[in-house]
């Protein structure tokens, strides 16, 4: 075990949780977490991430590195809101169920691989927009607090982008202690799960389980195995699903709604700076599980901690975490000039937030991009 193996995975530990563990705590917020349903949340998430990092990584023998899914804990932030713990339980558990379905029935996999990227990714783009639009809107309402933070974070990511949100943060918390904003900090605890009966409320599985899936698989899956890929690897894609999808179902009754593959923080482990051997890099799978373990051992107290902290800085920073996915998402929706009206038509849906039939705005998007797709194809026909 070479000590790069063990910086890179200390790294993108602590690139991944502390980028956007204020998203998963908006995402608990909205759908009505008690503290320590909040503190499961992420300590049954971190748990997930340890157990299929490592077992994958020494298992297949390269650099299988999990994480949890960003754009699903937005999905939920901006459209869980009053739908209660229990309800979205549910919601988790069926967005597992249908990534291990996905593994095991290959006719599903393929279904879901003809959903057009650009309508997936701007289903994406119209979750995530809201919390990027956000930022002016806080900036205007607290400047004192939010402008030093949004210039820390564009001044760091020129030096290095993966740094660039932790920094803001840091740099956020400095600024609320200064301004008097931050509220009495806990003691210390260790982390405890606790456990949510599900309920499967139909409105809720489609509104917001279907979504939760689809995001994943587009905006995590399918770029992680792309990351694994590019660096020589040939992943095994359906026990990688298969994995991650039954770990996201044991630990949903804890609060964790999906584990996935990462793709940024994955590719700090599968270069050469890891270890110039390639058949060494999937030492790194194991190192990153122990410091999720240690991370899962402190949710308690981290969730605290940002409970403490101002609402505008915990959004500012989601908002911040938000702006590479949400590029990402609008070029490759607007890429193919054959998708793009659909494209539009999935985001404008999306970001509108409607709700019809208790369906929720991504079903709705969705479901207006395929139409014009599906119109488009019988013009053509």
């Amino acid at each position: 075990m070479r000590v790069s193996v063990i910086v890179s995975a200390f790294v993108a530990a602590l690139v991944g949780f502390g980028g956007t563990l204020a998203l998963i705590l908006a995402a608990a917020a909205a759908v009505g977490a008690s503290p320590a349903e909040a503190s499961s949340w992420v300590a049954a998430i971190c748990l997930a991430i340890a157990a299929t990092s490592a077992f994958l990584s020494m298992r297949y023998r390269m650099p299988i590195i999990a994480a949890w899914s960003t754009p699903g804990a937005a999905l939920i932030a901006g459209f869980g809101s009053g739908i209660g713990m229990a309800s979205a339980t549910g919601a988790f558990l069926v967005a597992g169920l249908l990534m291990v379905l996905c593994a095991a029935i290959k006719p599903l996999g393929a279904l879901v691989a003809r959903i057009p990227v650009a309508v997936a990714a701007a289903m994406l783009a119209g979750v995530l927009v809201r919390f990027v639009m956000a930022l002016a809107e806080h900036a205007a309402a607290s400047p004192a607090l939010v402008l030093p933070v949004i210039a820390v974070f564009f001044i760091i990511r020129r030096l290095s982008p993966n740094w660039a949100v932790p920094a803001a943060l840091v740099a956020g918390g400095a600024a609320a202690i200064l301004l008097g904003r931050v509220g009495p900090m806990p003691a210390p605890e260790l982390s405890a799960l606790v456990w949510t009966t599900p309920r499967f409320d139909p409105s809720v599985l489609v509104g917001l389980g279907v979504p939760l899936f689809l995001v994943t698989m587009a905006s995590q899956n399918l770029p992680g195995f792309a990351v694994l890929r590019a660096s020589g690897y040939v992943p095994p894609v359906r026990p990688i699903l298969a994995v991650t999808g039954l770990a996201s179902m044991v630990t949903a009754p804890f609060g964790a709604h999906a584990t996935n593959l990462a793709a940024i923080t994955a590719a700090l482990c599968t270069g050469p700076e890891t270890h110039p051997d390639p058949r060494q890099r999937w030492r790194a799978g194991p190192a990153y599980a122990g410091f999720y373990v240690l991370l899962a051992a402190a949710g308690a107290s981290l969730v605290g901690v940002f409970a403490a902290l101002p609402p505008a800085l915990i959004a500012t920073i989601a908002g911040l975490a938000l702006l590479s996915p949400l590029t990402g998402a609008l070029t490759a929706a607007l890429h193919e000039d054959r998708h793009r009206l659909a494209a539009v038509a999935t985001f404008a849906t999306t970001a509108s937030g409607v709700t019809a039939l208790g369906l929720g705005a991504p079903v709705w998007g969705l479901a207006a991009g395929l139409a014009i797709i599906g119109l488009d194809h019988l013009r053509r026909t």
